[in-house]
């Protein structure tokens, strides 16, 4: 079982959830709600994994909260 982290947002325009994998080339989908994307996901990644084990072109680390007065 492999672990990826997903980077999810939301879409002011249509509402619509976006996720990808940082780092994955081609790990991006969409979703109405928080499952179907998480759903989604999941189905793009076990494709993609079809064609092996991706070569991450980047490391995910975190996230940081910047205050601008």
């Amino acid at each position: 079982m492999r672990n990826y982290t997903a980077i999810v947002e939301r879409c002011t325009e249509t509402g619509l959830f976006t996720g990808f994998i940082p780092g994955f080339p081609g790990a991006h989908t969409q979703g109405e709600t928080m499952d179907e994307l998480h759903q989604n996901l999941q189905e793009v990644i076990e494709m993609l994994l079809e064609d092996g084990e991706p070569v991450m072109e980047a490391e995910y680390i975190g996230t940081q909260n910047i205050v601008v007065a």
